[in-house]
């Protein structure tokens, strides 16, 4: 039979509280408690009594949240049992820093979003989690979508993280407020800090050692960076010890790290150490690590079978290192309270957190598609059109250019896409660009070119080459108020931290019920086609893992003026929506000049005037043939051009050729009425057969209930070599040629 280790624990606290006296042999009556509560709660502590007696308090309720949620979910009333037992010295670190410092909490922080909320007058934290606990609609930050430690009266944005994926957004946010006071965003005598509190197991993970490791490299160049990591470090990760001494050994002399151990089992070290963490994090605008030591009890969750993997003794002995006992002793045995009173406090408590979780269980819940999905991509195409709409100072925009861009001869896309990035610096002067070599070097490609020296270095500037840092700043800056546009160099390097995105970015509207927004517009420079360079890394045509992101805004322009419309819509959405986007942007093209023949020009465009713009999912209709119609986009879309004046001038077939131009969300209604028109469909997509974006206009047609002729031509679902070997792989404007004309015959 199955022990019940929740009930042990709760039992062990009023027991052994029943045992402690203070000032008296156990056989003599306690002196009245002491009325002096503005004096340290024990000798040497600068935690008063008061202090210790509020923050006991916010403990006592984060356990009781715990035990309710371990007795709805024998109920099936409850759907997560994570606690944060164990860890409750956390509450310190909350009270020790202002209600005004953002921070980005692990799911074991229950106690410092208690003690959070005490400090902002108002604040319901017990019923705020039990709504999340039962999953009701509700629930004020997530909506019954999650169950997340989130506030936006609080500041803590909601993390579903469980690996340490929140500490690159939290440092990107602590690098934002200081530069938004050099940027003149902010009040020079901002002086907040970020907190970002995490496990001892999830330390050990990349994204934890990319964040630390950027912080160090901030604080090395003396650039300021006030972010308070808390390692709250319980010694195991589920069921893996962390090896003794491990974060100490580790971090505890790293340099351009500050370092302070607390012992969060002792309420009056924990409130020390918190104390000294928080005070040198805002003075000094450096990264410190706040090295907390906890324990984890009642297992990793309620579904957690701890005997397999500790003995009864090994438990034990985590039970009897309870803080809350330690918390009770510290006020007993220092003459602030008595054992009964503090069982008195538990036990109202205890009814006080039931009683509103049998509340919690009848409030609604979440009851159709429709209402869980509506905080996900917020979306008005009105207001989207009327910030397009709204230009630059035109002064300021000649003074840069040099002359107005939209008044030169047709120039192709690396040189449009610098052009517009310099107008939307110009236009949102809280715009960031920033990424590897973006900076003095102008990018690989040259992109970004002299884009620092008319913005100076605090707008656009370099990152260390860390995708998952580049992205985390992204996000921190965006949450910061910031409208962050980074450059990832190339699109397989996007894969090495798409979670950043996925599970990061995009969510972060879903999981706050569109409270916390993050809006940004990542270029990605990619694709294939590159000729004398290449490889998998410089050539990747996959975009399987991006057509599935929840609420991302997914863009491929081949031209150059569709590139410019379509960055200024992606950044009008972030501005009024919120909307993250990402803008792949064909390297094989960014020189292409001529389409038809060496030296025609075809290729190249005009500056579209500053208020023009391309509604989201809305295609780009080139010919008007009744044969058959191309679908494709970016190196697809300069071959299906070709490809259809050829079979014109070869063999009479007249084509019209569809530019999707926006993977996500698809111009699907003109792919139906491209394709109904001609009633023959080729999908040229250089990606890969398999997650390509053939299979994505294949179902729209389907789903729409078009009948047509259809077939496709793709890249192999492999790797791309190097060398001339690629074109064995990838889609060839010979492919399109024989594919259209088998489809012409009636052949597959």
């Amino acid at each position: 039979m199955a022990v019940n280790r929740a009930g042990i624990v709760d039992r062990n606290f009023v027991e052994k509280v029943e045992k402690l006296r203070f000032g008296a042999s156990l056989s003599s009556p306690p002196p009245a408690p002491r009325a002096d509560r503005e004096n340290p709660v024990r000798p040497g502590t600068s935690l008063s009594a008061r202090q210790a007696l509020a923050l006991l308090e916010s403990q006592l309720e984060s356990r009781h949240l715990d035990l309710v949620a371990r007795a709805l979910k024998a109920r099936d009333q409850c759907f997560y049992t994570i606690g944060s037992s164990g860890h409750e010295g956390n509450a310190a670190v909350a009270a020790s820093a202002r209600p005004d410092d953002p921070a980005f909490l692990h799911y074991r922080s229950g106690a410092f979003f208690n003690a959070r909320a005490r400090q902002v007058p108002g604040s319901t934290p017990i019923m705020d989690v039990l709504l999340g606990l039962t999953a009701s609609k509700e629930e004020p930050i997530a909506g019954g979508r999650h169950k997340v430690f989130g506030s936006l009266p609080l500041q803590i944005p909601p993390q579903t993280s469980t690996i340490a994926s929140h500490l690159p957004k939290a440092l990107g946010m602590a690098v934002a407020i200081e530069r938004a006071k050099k940027l003149g965003l902010a009040p020079a005598e901002d002086d907040r800090i970020v907190l970002c509190t995490f496990g001892d197991a999830s330390l050990n993970h990349s994204t934890a050692q990319g964040a630390l490791n950027t912080a160090r490299w901030f604080a090395h160049q003396d650039r300021p960076c006030p972010v308070l990591f808390v390692c709250e470090d319980n010694g195991i990760g589920i069921s893996v010890p962390t090896p003794n001494a491990w974060v100490q050994t580790t971090w505890g002399s790293a340099s351009n790290l500050g370092y302070v151990y607390g012992d969060g089992l002792d309420l009056a070290d924990a409130w020390d150490a918190a104390q000294a963490a928080v005070l040198w994090t805002r003075q000094y605008r450096r990264p410190c690590l706040l090295h907390l030591r906890t324990v984890r009890l009642m297992g990793h969750a309620g579904s957690d079978v701890e005997l397999t993997y500790r003995s009864p003794e090994e438990i034990a002995a985590m039970e009897a290192m309870d803080p809350l006992l330690t918390s009770a002793a510290l006020l007993i045995e220092n003459g602030w309270m008595l054992p009964e009173e503090v069982n008195s406090l538990y036990e109202e408590i205890r009814q006080r957190v039931t009683a509103l979780g049998e509340e919690a269980i009848r409030r609604p819940r979440l009851s159709t598609a429709a209402e869980v999905i509506a905080p996900l991509a917020p979306l008005h195409p009105d207001a989207i059109a009327a910030e397009c709409a709204r230009p630059p100072d035109a002064d300021r925009r000649k003074a840069l250019h040099g002359s107005l861009p939209e008044e030169d001869r047709p120039r192709h896309l690396a040189v449009q896409i610098n052009r517009a990035l310099t107008d939307l610096l110009l236009k949102y002067p809280e715009s960031l660009i920033f990424g590897e070599d973006t900076a003095k070097k102008g990018g690989v490609y040259h992109v970004t070119a002299d884009l620092q020296k008319k913005f100076g270095a605090e707008r656009v500037f370099d990152t260390l080459l860390d995708e998952q840092t580049i992205l985390g700043l992204a996000i921190g800056a965006a949450q910061a108020g910031q409208l962050p546009l980074p450059e990832i160099q190339y699109l397989a390097y996007f894969h090495n931290a798409c979670d950043q995105i996925r599970g990061e970015a995009c969510s972060l509207q879903y999981f706050s019920n569109d409270q916390f927004r993050n809006p940004m517009v990542v270029r990605v420079q990619g694709l294939a086609y590159q000729k004398g360079f290449g490889g998998h890394f410089h050539n990747d045509n996959s975009v399987a893992a991006l057509r599935d992101i929840p609420g991302l805004i997914l863009a491929s322009p081949g031209r150059p003026d569709d590139a410019v419309r379509m960055l200024r819509t992606c950044v009008a959405a972030a501005k009024v929506d919120g909307r993250v986007s990402m803008i792949i942007e064909p390297i094989a093209l960014y020189m292409t000049r001529d389409l038809y023949a060496d030296g025609d020009g075809e290729w190249a465009a005009n500056y579209p005037a500053p208020e023009e713009y391309i509604p989201l999912g809305k295609g780009r209709l080139y010919g008007d043939g009744t044969d058959l119609t191309l679908i494709s986009w970016a190196n697809g879309l300069w071959m299906s051009l070709r490809a259809a004046r050829w079979l014109e001038k070869e063999h009479g077939i007249r084509c019209r050729v569809l530019d999707l131009r926006w993977l996500n969300p698809l111009p699907t209604q003109d792919i139906v009425d491209a394709v109904q028109a001609t009633g023959r469909v080729l999908v040229v997509d250089e990606c890969r057969r398999t997650g390509g974006m053939s299979e994505a206009v294949y179902t729209a047609l389907v789903d729409a209930g078009v009948k047509a002729e259809m077939a496709r031509v793709a890249g192999e679902d492999v790797y791309i070599p190097l060398g001339a070997a690629a074109n064995l792989v990838l889609v060839q404007e010979e492919d399109v040629r024989a594919a259209a004309l088998r489809l012409m015959k009636g052949e597959k």
